[in-house]
């Protein structure tokens, strides 16, 4: 069996290599226009090698189905600024992001859940007396094999305008887990996971720790009876009590952009046990390489558009990816700058004095990594990182 990354490599090249007019607007060569095909309404062939294509890829994103996400479903920014460092896209000096190292460092996933809405107890939210609020966050999407090493829940809180001319108040935000089914009328059986002490006078956002929780309920298979978020107000001002801290939508609010990305989200690192974790790179400048028009062993552009197989709705970034591919000859004898091993060497000897024994083969050396931000089949935003997707360089072996 073919892995599935190479798989998708060979469909790829093979397609290229066929030079059909009807499959150019897929990998089109760079600097030719797009000419359509692979569509529906195409010939039989187009339909085939696009089944194939998608059911390959589908099939390494470890997905069962093609992903159909809702209209209205919101992409976290957190999610966005990951992948764009992630990917190299963004400026190493964002102010406004913090990249975590350690998990990051562990994972070759991270995955991002909203609550429940409909779980959470809202009731004496602006109570004198604080009560906790109790959320449920789904993770059965998660795929058996993914190992979690850690999570986060992050908070969102707002700036108290009339606090900035007053001494900075203070507020204790505790993270706990519930550590049974909640009874009608009586208090929440928790146990502290996180705790953290923040003025009032600034808005961002805050990140607790929760994965001995989130442990629990995957690995060990605990039952998930969510998290509650207590606010404790230090400074006792009445007028301050629950105006910052977004964890429940107003009661008059209407559904909107503003609390969808300000919503608690919880956030999954974990690896599947393929490929190397995830990295910050550092923003990628475009590398300018003058065209090479003899017929040796080099690198050919091989872009994948996203777009021309309809998956753009579900695949939040990149649009597409420069894959590049290896084709050329290894003619006799082998050059230096074709890289070639030992064994290529004296199988092109051997050929050039026995026609029985094949040439040696233009093939990749060097592979690399991306990164995709995408829905899976839950409308859960999902950030990986693939290994084995981008021809670095190659050579005759």
């Amino acid at each position: 069996m073919i892995p599935g990354n190479r798989m998708l490599m060979v469909i790829l090249i093979c397609q290229v290599l066929l030079g059909e007019s009807n499959h150019a607007n897929l990998i089109p060569e760079e600097g030719k226009k797009k000419v359509p095909g692979v569509r529906a309404g195409g010939d039989p062939q187009s339909h085939d090698l696009l089944r194939d294509f998608e059911a390959t890829l589908l099939h390494m994103f470890g997905l069962r189905r093609r992903p159909r996400p809702s209209r209205a479903l919101t992409v976290p920014q957190y999610m966005l600024d990951l992948y764009r460092l992630q990917s190299g896209e963004a400026e190493e000096d964002q102010a406004a992001f913090q990249y975590p190292e350690r998990s990051a460092s562990r994972a070759n996933t991270v995955r991002s859940f909203h609550h429940e809405e409909h779980m959470e107890m809202a009731e004496g939210v602006h109570d004198r007396k604080p009560t906790p609020l109790r959320f449920l966050f789904n993770l059965s999407s998660i795929p058996e094999d993914e190992l979690l090493t850690s999570a986060e829940l992050r908070l969102y809180r707002q700036q108290i305008q009339d606090a900035l001319s007053e001494e900075p108040g203070m507020h204790r935000i505790n993270i706990h887990e519930v550590i049974k089914p909640p009874q009608p009328g009586k208090p929440l059986i928790t146990q502290l996971l996180d705790t953290r002490v923040v003025r009032h006078n600034a808005s961002q956002w805050e990140s607790f720790d929760v994965s001995p929780a989130v442990l629990r309920w995957t690995r060990e298979r605990h039952p998930n009876h969510g998290l509650a978020v207590e606010v404790l107000h230090l400074n006792q001002t009445p007028r301050h009590q629950g105006k910052h801290v977004r964890i429940s939508r107003s009661l008059h609010q209407e559904p909107g952009e503003d609390w969808e990305q300000l919503r608690p989200l919880l956030v999954t690192f974990g690896h599947d046990g393929k490929g190397h974790p995830l990295t910050k790179r550092a923003k990628r400048s475009p590398k300018q390489r003058g065209r090479k028009r003899n017929r040796n062993c080099r690198r050919h552009a091989l872009y994948v558009d996203f777009s021309d197989v309809g998956w753009n709705d579900w695949i939040v970034a990149p649009p597409g990816y420069q894959a590049y591919y290896c084709h050329g000859e290894c003619p006799f004898p082998l050059a230096d700058h074709l890289n070639s091993t030992n064994h290529a060497i004296v199988q092109t000897l051997v050929n050039s004095v026995n026609n029985n024994i094949p040439k040696a083969c233009c093939v990749p050396t060097e592979l690399s990594a991306i990164s995709m931000l995408y829905l899976d089949e839950h409308d859960k935003v999902v950030l990986k990182n693939y290994q084995e997707m981008v021809v670095e360089g190659g050579h005759c072996g």
